[in-house]
């Protein structure tokens, strides 16, 4: 998630590769615009969004910018259905589909916890028994890695500073600085053994 690390990959991929190659790039946050300003070929570049852990999980949001190509597209969708992935078609928005409306959704639920409106473990459990969810936001926080989280917020902040939806957590910072990003780390809204 290096916005200047890509744009180099794209630039020297971009000196090797044949003409017909497709560029595409897996991001959770980083716009595909800003990392395809490194390439000559715009027409043949889209984003690719993965979901963890790969094999198991049957989304692949595909990107397309402006610039990309019908055929480009059409190469991209047919791509991750030879990798029996569900395809869902999204413009270059910030956080595409799923993470844009996820984030929000998680950090939502931290900004209840600071303003003391309810504790860690009953939202998560209001969201499963009330929502149906299979985690609630906290546990699906600690799953993704509070690190993970405010990367991408830090990135949504800046790029989108009057946008209220992205605006900073200081729990979340503070527990990033603490070490404490969730399952990877042992400790993050839960603790978890190593």
């Amino acid at each position: 998630e290096n916005l200047e690390t890509k744009k180099k990959l794209f630039r020297e991929l971009e000196a090797v590769a044949p003409e017909h190659t497709i560029f595409t790039s897996n991001t959770s946050s980083i716009p595909i615009t800003d990392i395809a300003v490194a390439a000559k070929r715009k027409d043949r570049f889209g984003g690719l969004h993965f979901f963890n852990p790969v094999p198991m999980m049957k989304l692949l949001e595909v990107i397309r910018i402006p610039a990309t190509s019908d055929a480009t597209f059409d190469k991209l969708l047919a791509f991750g259905k030879d990798m029996e992935k569900v395809t869902v078609s999204c413009k270059d928005t910030p956080g595409f589909i799923v993470n844009r409306l996820l984030v929000p959704y998680m950090l939502e639920a931290v900004r209840m916890v600071e303003r003391g409106d309810a504790s860690i473990q009953d939202v998560d459990t209001a969201m499963k028994l009330g929502a149906g969810y299979p985690m609630g936001p906290f546990e699906l926080s600690d799953y993704v890695g509070l690190d993970t989280m405010k990367f991408i917020l830090d990135g949504w902040s800046k790029n989108y500073p009057d946008n209220p939806l992205f605006k900073p957590s200081s729990l979340l910072d503070k527990m990033v600085a603490q070490g404490k990003l969730g399952r990877k780390s042992g400790e993050g809204f839960y603790p978890y053994k190593k």
